[in-house]
């Protein structure tokens, strides 16, 4: 990897404020829209976009199904935001990194994470489920905006050792409350180092809607309080998430620092398998919100420059169908679990309190 000082900044300008119209490079009719800063992306990474969305979003209805059935503890669905996370991690270098929240497996599996591993937390059966390492993916957040702190550090620490990696960071409109958002902000801005932070304005952090969290213009305004490049970008439009993606993360590995990006997105499912949305929202808001499906957005306008046919959208969907079987097939058993495995890659070195605490289990085990 090339090797890069931890004080490079670029000669840009200073940052301005972003847009209240968000950008957009494909209506939600599939009609080209053009934008002089960020081009559409060729073609091949528009039918990658669409094949990671369609895979994706049958893994998600897959994984409710599973968590209906009892499979799995808990499921939070990223149905209708498929955009932001098969658009971000597509952007991300191979050797770059992604930092996802709970509700971000279509994103990890769009990164190459095995789907089945992806869900092994969500049964409550492992502490990540994935190897970080392997698939440069840090652990699923569950605490609102942790994550966001640990990839400033990440890269912060990468650049120290001179390497050339960047991050992404997913996190929702509800986590850019907590103070966890502002130390990572400000700390990536002071120390200039290579994160963009991506936030899916899905409208609702659990009930409580974004107006009630933020008088913000919109949440990308944020940036510039921290000496960031903010952009505001349509979350439904794969085309535009990816190319400003690519573009802030391009900008951040050459040393011009961090950047905030909101995507303006929904969560047309449930909080979780536990919530009742029913109580806090309108199906007229729904409605709407389905009515521009990242999807059928992407796949009209492949279709309406000859670059889609049925064929094509036949092999793609079989290929959704085989790793949705291929979920449930693996998932069908009951793991044979170890009680050791409570105590495994928490430490380097059990400590002793740990360590009775295992003794203790073996105990009880032996008189069940």
């Amino acid at each position: 990897m090339k090797r890069i000082r931890i004080d490079d900044r670029s000669a840009s300008a200073p940052p301005t404020l972003p847009s209240t119209e968000p950008i957009r490079l494909v209506d939600r009719h599939g009609h080209r829209v053009s934008d002089p800063a960020f081009p559409v992306p060729d073609g091949g990474t528009l039918l990658s976009l669409l094949r990671g969305m369609v895979i994706g979003r049958r893994f998600d209805r897959q994984a409710g199904a599973l968590t209906r059935q009892g499979r799995l503890a808990v499921y939070p669905s990223s149905y209708g935001q498929e955009a932001c996370q098969v658009g971000g991690a597509l952007a991300l270098a191979e050797h770059d990194w992604l930092f996802p929240t709970y509700r971000d497996s279509v994103a990890l599996v769009s990164r190459g994470v095995d789907p089945v591993q992806v869900l092994t937390l969500l049964r409550g059966n492992w502490h990540s489920g994935y190897d970080s390492n392997r698939y440069r993916c840090a652990p699923q957040c569950t605490p609102l905006a942790t994550n966001a702190s640990h990839a400033v550090g990440l890269t912060y620490a990468a650049r120290r050792k001179g390497e050339d990696v960047a991050a992404l960071v997913l996190m929702g409109d509800g986590a850019t409350s907590e103070g966890d958002a502002h130390e990572a902000y400000n700390f990536a801005a002071v120390w200039n180092t290579p994160v963009v932070f991506l936030i899916q304005n899905n409208r609702w952090a659990i009930s409580v809607p974004v107006h009630k969290q933020s008088k913000a213009p919109t949440l990308a305004h944020k940036a510039i309080g921290y000496g960031m490049r903010g952009h505001h970008v349509d979350g439904n439009d794969a085309a535009a998430v990816h190319a400003v993606v690519s573009h802030a993360l391009a900008e951040a590995r050459a040393g011009g620092g961090p950047a905030i990006i909101e995507a303006q997105t929904y969560r047309l499912d449930p909080h979780t398998n536990a919530d009742a949305p029913q109580r806090y929202r309108d199906d007229s808001e729904v409605a709407h919100w389905k009515e521009r499906d990242p999807v059928t957005r992407l796949e009209a306008l492949l279709r309406a420059e000859g670059r889609l046919d049925d064929a094509e959208m036949d092999r793609i969907g079989a290929e959704a169908e085989r790793l949705a079987s291929d979920v449930r097939e693996r998932l069908s058993g009951e793991d044979a679990l170890d009680p050791d495995d409570l105590f495994a890659h928490v430490f380097a070195t059990l400590p002793a309190s740990l360590a009775e605490q295992r003794q203790a289990l073996h105990d009880e085990l032996r008189e069940a």
